[in-house]
């Protein structure tokens, strides 16, 4: 089975499981997206949705944020991992946003690069939530499913994220980003998972891939 077979057997269950994928972050426009994505860096969504609101609700546009000391940012999202980088770029981003580019969130994923704790997963995420521009972001679970599922080498990030655009359409990628990150949540976890019985590995999983897993889960404990 060719990459591009195994992305169309692929597509078609997690459509039938996720139809409709949400994205996880709880937000509502593209500065609370962006700012709930700088933050999901090295910690969970759950975290991030228990964090924002109290954030939020102090400041949730650019110009309200900018003007938030950076020690008070820092109290109301000190429970997430990196917190003290996190509150300086959130602080400093949200002057960027308000001296050059009038408090919006730019629609140009160059322009979201640029600004500080914004790296190319986030501006992608936001390109591809907040504005419908089609993108394919990669995180931990997707750059670690693309290897399992033979999409990738699963050497580099940068190309795993160009192995799925190509064997992909591009008017799935928001969707596809989504609905894997799901996947590997709800059915396809690190460790201990069985791809033989796996709904996707089982058929897209090489039977090299099956051993080396087989070979580093751990040995069951005999009653």
């Amino acid at each position: 089975m060719t990459r591009l077979e195994k992305a169309q057997r692929i597509g078609r269950i997690l459509d039938e499981l996720y139809p409709d994928p949400p994205v996880p972050l709880d937000h509502d426009d593209p500065f609370t997206l962006l700012v709930a994505v700088l933050l999901s860096a090295q910690t969970t969504d759950v975290r991030v949705n228990l964090v924002t609101p109290a954030l939020f609700q102090r400041a949730s546009t650019a110009h309200a944020m900018a003007r938030v000391p950076e020690r008070e940012i820092l109290e109301l999202i000190r429970t997430c991992g990196l917190a003290p980088g996190k509150a300086k770029a959130i602080r400093r981003l949200s002057e960027i946003l308000v001296e050059e580019h009038d408090g919006e969130v730019p629609r140009d994923i160059d322009a979201l690069e640029r600004l500080p704790g914004v790296g190319h997963k986030t501006a992608s995420v936001v390109m591809a939530q907040a504005f419908g521009v089609p993108a394919f972001p990669v995180d931990t679970h997707i750059h670690r499913l693309a290897a399992r599922w033979g999409l990738s080498n699963g050497t580099k990030v940068e190309r795993t994220e160009a192995d799925l655009c190509r064997v992909f359409p591009r008017d799935e990628w928001n969707r596809r980003h989504l609905q894997i990150i799901f996947f590997g949540r709800e059915f396809c976890p690190a460790r201990g998972h069985d791809l033989a019985t796996c709904r996707i590995c089982s058929f897209s999983a090489t039977k090299k891939r099956m051993r080396e897993e087989a070979r580093r889960a751990p040995r069951r404990k005999s009653s």
